[in-house]
């Protein structure tokens, strides 16, 4: 269900009117106390106090002021089979009126409908900070003309393709894609990162998210509700939606509380006679405080992970991440920073470099995998003239093939071209020895091997940090897979302190891994990037993709999408989870403890029914505030220092850089 800004300002309203008629109700019953204080000192009239008759009426209105909503609310529950805790409060309030305790009957409707305006508010004050999120995107938008001039725009009348103006200290009005221009962009309520980005021509901005210094032009790729923060409110929505196991099962119990909790009121006032006591009974016995200990607590931990970018689809999933016993790391992407770089060229004898990176990059064009945006870049920096490719296929975790001008061309691992045939034997001398930590792409002209390209992608830096405290967390088995070599795979499952590592693996060796840790009975998490991963993903418990900004798949792939690619968002995602689980249980101990000393108290006398209906208000409260708690977990978790802009372009130690070819 969406709700959409008139309709929370209705509910608003609606929690508003209802909150001053209970005031004015609670205003009433007060009144009826001070009546009977104003008056007790009185000479009767016709031998009887007119204290009683001013208390009783100003109570009776009151009383009726306030019951009157619980009354239909439960009649409108019978009515449909839905059993709620108001049929409690219902029938102890009509039993206050029956024996004239009209003030009882209205300090217990006061307290009670109390306890239902903390829910509603809560419920209500978390769907207008979701409104928030919504509200950081501008009403108005510079769009260009045609003839180059500007035009001021409705932002939700922007479409794909629309070029617009974001000038410094402007909201970006949708999600796109600079054309022109250099700036720092505040992208805080997106990924969770509190220190600015910088983005250039070529970069991905967000709808929503601030423009701090230059002045940019942006080509519109999303807009309204398909934007990133569009789909980041549905995340949210939905997942406040979903019911954790826990909140299944006691679901599946609150259809025999009501009956119960009635007999048991009927087999006190049996015993007693004392209609006050079975009133007390029936008011402690309303479960508002079990009611508010898991929906409080799961609002409370959304909030928590939404201010750092982690959006959860299902609440349940937050039931998964405490049970992790095993993680499944893509190595391209999640551990190392996806950006890989061109270190060596390895030409054939008699074979110009310019030329084997002409027909690579000539081929890889038509591709948008990391490898082939690292050999395009390469390309481009040594000014090569690329060649028109036709007839392109793309074989998922092996390479790439077709056509350039008329030849055969071939570009991928060393055991996929040998496998269609190319004659590699020219380069059996050992200096075209593949060297250690390198991913090499063989490129192979109508069977003919022209050399190979080395690449090497850099850890990212946070990444051990990460994996040494989900260890400490006890998650032993952090596994790493790669469709890359064995030498580049070692390396980095060594340098990150992996337990296991699997290289040159297929989409569906990854499925088979999964299943098999699955089969040992392991919960299973799957990190990726959302992309190549996504059976994979779909395949674990918990489906987690990273640097899910912009990307759809990476969404509608993942159970679980980090907006940034910090993987210290794993950890906390696990102690979030388990911090949870401890503040649900905590809340339902309380909750029930309170019900099972209160009627005890109630029946040895100990409390009546306007001291139950208070208490019952405080444990309300306290369930709240001990949820409430949850919303500051995470606090302590820094954002991570992004690399500088030229970062990429430094040479690795020991390594030959690549120099311009042509």
């Amino acid at each position: 269900m969406q709700y959409d800004r008139l309709s929370l300002q209705v509910e608003t309203g609606r929690a508003t009117t209802r909150l001053i008629a209970t005031l004015l109700g609670g205003v009433l019953v007060l009144s009826s106390f001070v009546a009977q204080w104003i008056f007790s000192d009185n000479t009767a009239l016709h031998g009887e106090n007119p204290s009683h008759f001013y208390r009783d009426m100003l109570a009776a209105v009151g009383a009726l002021l306030l019951a009157i909503p619980l009354w239909v609310h439960a009649f409108e529950c019978l009515l449909s089979g839905h059993r709620h805790m108001d049929e409690l409060v219902a029938v102890a309030i009509l039993a206050a009126f029956a024996i004239g305790e009209y003030q009882t009957a209205g300090v217990v409707a006061f307290f009670l409908l109390i306890s239902n305006l903390i829910e509603s508010r809560t419920a209500l004050g978390a769907r207008a900070a979701i409104q928030g999120l919504i509200r950081l995107t501008p009403t108005k938008a510079r769009r260009l003309r045609d003839d180059g001039g500007e035009e001021e725009v409705e932002a939700h009348n922007l479409r794909p393709g629309n070029m617009i103006i974001i000038r410094p200290g402007d909201n970006i009005p949708a999600d796109g894609v600079i054309t022109k221009g250099y700036s720092t962009i505040n992208e805080a309520n997106i990924t969770g990162e509190s220190l600015p980005a910088e983005k250039a021509e070529g970069e991905e901005v967000f709808g929503g998210t601030s423009n701090i210094t230059g002045a940019l032009q942006v080509k519109v790729t999303k807009a309204g509700a398909d934007t990133t923060l569009g789909r980041v409110q549905d995340l949210i929505l939905d997942a406040e939606q979903t019911k954790i196991p826990l909140m299944r099962l006691i679901d599946q119990y609150s259809a025999w509380y009501t009956p119960i909790t009635l007999m048991l009121a009927g087999v006190v006032w049996f015993f007693t006679r004392d209609m006050k006591i079975t009133i007390s009974i029936l008011v402690i016995a309303c479960p508002c405080a079990l009611i508010l200990a898991t929906p409080t607590a799961i609002v409370a931990a959304l909030s928590a992970a939404a201010r750092l970018g982690v959006y959860i689809k299902d609440a349940s999933n937050i039931e998964w991440a405490r049970k992790l016993t095993a993680i499944v790391f893509d190595k391209t992407g999640t551990l190392t920073t996806g950006e890989l770089a061109v270190t060596r060229l390895m030409p054939a004898p008699d074979v110009d470099p310019a030329m084997l990176l002409t027909v690579a990059a000539s081929l890889e064009k038509l591709s948008t995998h990391p490898v082939a945006r690292a050999i395009r870049a390469v390309a481009e920096k040594a000014r090569v003239e690329l060649q028109e490719a036709i007839e392109f296929k793309e074989v998922s975790g092996k390479g790439v093939q077709g056509k350039v001008n008329g030849q055969q061309v071939l570009v991928g691992r060393q055991t996929w071209v040998r496998e269609l045939g190319a004659d590699l034997s020219n380069l059996s001398d050992e200096k075209y020895a593949e060297p250690e930590g390198l991913s090499t792409l063989y490129v192979v002209q109508n069977n003919r091997c022209l050399g190979w390209v080395g690449l090497e992608d850099r850890t990212r830096p946070e990444a051990k940090q990460a994996l040494e405290e989900l260890r400490k967390q006890n998650i032993r088995d952090l596994i790493m897979v790669t469709g890359d070599r064995w030498s580049v795979a070692r390396r980095v499952a060594k340098e990150m302190g992996c337990s296991d590592v699997q290289a040159e693996v297929l989409p569906q060796d990854k499925l088979a891994l999964v299943g098999a840790l699955k089969g040992r009975g392991h919960t299973v998490a799957v990190v990726g990037d959302g992309v190549n991963d996504a059976p994979a993903l779909a395949a674990g418990n918990l489906g987690i993709a990273m640097g899910a900004a912009g990307s759809d798949i990476a969404m509608n792939s993942a159970s679980v999408a980090l907006m940034s690619s910090d993987l210290r968002r794993l950890p906390f995602l696990v102690g979030l989870s388990r911090a949870t689980t401890k503040v649900i249980w905590q809340n339902l101990v309380f909750g029930v403890s309170f019900i099972v000393v209160g009627e005890i108290a109630i029946i040895f006398e100990l409390i009546g029914p306007m001291l139950a209906a208070l208490l019952h208000t405080l444990a309300s409260a306290i369930v709240v505030f001990n949820s409430a708690r949850m919303v500051r977990y995470g606090e302590h978790i820094a954002s991570h220092v992004p690399r500088p802009r030229d970062a990429r372009a430094t040479p690795v130690p020991g390594r030959v850089a690549l120099q311009p070819v042509g």
